[in-house]
């Protein structure tokens, strides 16, 4: 399999893709059609910031099946597109917080003390002591936009220099929030109280320009620290706040363009600190970053699951090998579920039963939609199964029980319109050896693997021999067979295993016969 790598990273995250036995290759000067060039025949890219990958990228590379972003942010990254074609965009959120949130100290102390006008000072020649009268961290208000791993990192170091900690974030709990000593504030009310004001979030459509000119008046006389991303922070409103004195300081290591336009109102303000993106900037930071990466892209491509996946459910690597089965399961039962059923599929519904309903199950509920959607051709996987879904209007709900009858565990996928539907039930024997044992009502307990045929007909005499007989001179082979009956003398339900596909002739044989009333034929694991 080829690995592309776009951006330089460390060599231990190369020399561990290689060791796993893929075609590295490097390309760190392609751009535009270069770029879509190289990118045709892979199977995985890695990349940092400094490689745009677009729609286009996505529609040149039919193989990808994974982008892994050696760091945090992906604004470089269409996740819309990706997800459209199915690829999964994974970063490394932890290998570089560390270096993150110390940088973020260091600015902090940095622009308080004024250490590099300073420094410059006396390199020049000048001694002004008399010239710089910094401020103490001590007693003062650290307010934390972004209260994620970055962000506490930060709030638990300068917590510790003696800082009353407010924070700004909404999809954190209070309780996460006490735990480090904050208190959770709305943004005005952070940004009010800030002496000094830090920022972690990504950039959005919600966070560009989220520190403009009204927030900088509210931090009169404050300081503003930014090692997050560019575009965050308004670059011209903040040069002017500082220029006229109405921040005491501020300290940028990300920018709205990257490098620093030579032209940028940041570079003429005295009391402004820049420097030139170095957040992750540590050799630690930058092996832990390389191989973690290295890691999800290794655990794509062997269909394993991805951590930190961004647009694909993900599941805790402990964890996997307990839900693993399922996952081949739900899709196997969607996959059936979908071929039998008559009618539009416009609900999909995904049932957990037994010790199964205490996992993680979103990665399964995905396969589930998966299976659905394969046999009627479309373009998906468990990446792109639930925007799918979405799109064309198909309801899809999950439930849980912990109650299971007859099972240990029981997963059973429902397919449906606005008058029918049709449920297939799963369940694995000896750990991880899948059995069918429900189909539309029917207990049963089928084989799902290649080719297989589900009849329905009269509980009557002589007809599993007939459809016997049809199929011997068809030339199929009949490897399993598993029958079930609502009453004596009712309807019933056969499902065999086959060495081969049923013709169709030998379909339209077996359906002339009026004791039949219903034959599909199912394959299933590609073959």
């Amino acid at each position: 399999m080829k690995v592309l790598v776009t951006d330089p990273i460390a060599d231990a995250g190369l020399e561990r893709l290689r060791d796993t036995g893929f075609d590295v290759q490097t390309a760190y000067e392609a751009d535009g059609d270069d770029l879509l060039e190289a990118v045709a025949g892979a199977d995985a890219l890695v990349v940092r910031s400094g490689t745009e990958v677009t729609r286009e990228v996505f529609e040149a590379a039919p193989d990808l099946a994974i982008v892994g972003r050696a760091g945090i942010g992906v604004d470089n990254i269409d996740i819309d597109a990706a997800t459209d074609h199915g690829v999964i965009v994974a970063n490394a959120p932890e290998g570089n917080v560390r270096a993150a949130a110390e940088h973020t100290v260091a600015l902090a102390f940095a622009a308080a003390r004024s250490v590099p006008q300073a420094h410059a000072r006396l390199r020049d020649g000048e001694w002004a002591k008399g010239e710089f009268l910094g401020a103490e961290l001590d007693g003062k208000t650290l307010g934390v936009v972004g209260l994620g791993r970055v962000g506490q990192e930060v709030a638990r170091r300068l917590g510790a220099f003696g800082m009353d900690l407010v924070a700004y974030d909404p999809y954190i709990g209070e309780e996460r929030a006490e735990q480090l000593g904050a208190e959770l504030v709305e943004f005005d009310e952070c940004v009010e109280r800030a002496d000094f004001l830090t920022v972690h979030v990504p950039l959005t459509d919600e966070t560009a320009g989220l520190i403009g000119e009204s927030e900088l008046r509210e931090m009169a006389g404050g300081y503003v620290v930014n090692v997050a991303r560019g575009g965050v922070v308004d670059e011209d409103a903040l040069a002017e706040a500082a220029d006229d004195g109405t921040l005491a300081g501020a300290a940028l290591d990300v920018f709205e363009e990257e490098p620093l336009p030579a032209d940028s109102p940041l570079l003429d303000a005295e009391n402004v600190i820049v420097t030139p993106h170095l957040g992750a900037s540590t050799r630690a930071a930058q092996e832990h970053v390389a191989t973690a990466t290295a890691d999800q892209v290794v655990a794509a491509l062997h269909e394993e699951p991805v951590v930190n996946a961004l647009n694909a459910p993900s599941v805790e690597e402990s964890a996997f090998d307990r839900i693993r089965p399922y996952v081949d399961l739900a899709e196997t039962a969607g996959k059936v579920a979908a071929q039998l059923f008559d009618g539009r599929v416009e609900r999909i519904d995904v049932r957990y039963e037994g010790d199964v309903a205490e996992e993680n199950v979103e990665l399964v509920t995905a396969s589930a939609q998966q299976g659905v959607f394969a046999p009627l051709e479309w373009n998906v996987n468990a990446v792109n199964a639930p925007r799918v879904a979405e799109e064309r209007g198909i309801e899809v709900t999950e439930s849980k029980t912990r109650q299971s009858e007859d099972f240990q565990s029981l997963v059973s996928v429902t397919v449906g319109d606005s008058e029918n539907d049709l449920t297939v039930s799963g369940t694995l024997y000896a750990g991880d050896d899948p059995r069918l044992v429900k189909i539309d009502g029917y207990r049963v307990d089928a084989i799902p693997h290649g080719h297989m045929l589900a009849a329905r007909n009269r509980d009557e005499p002589g007809v599993i021999g007939f459809v016997g007989t049809v199929l011997g001179d068809a030339g199929v082979n009949i490897a399993g067979m598993f029958n079930a009956r609502e009453t004596i003398g009712g309807e019933a339900l056969t499902v065999y295993n086959l060495d081969e596909p049923v013709p169709e002739d030998a379909l339209e044989e077996l359906l002339a016969d009026d004791r039949i009333t219903d034959v599909r034929s199912i394959e299933l694991n590609g073959e």
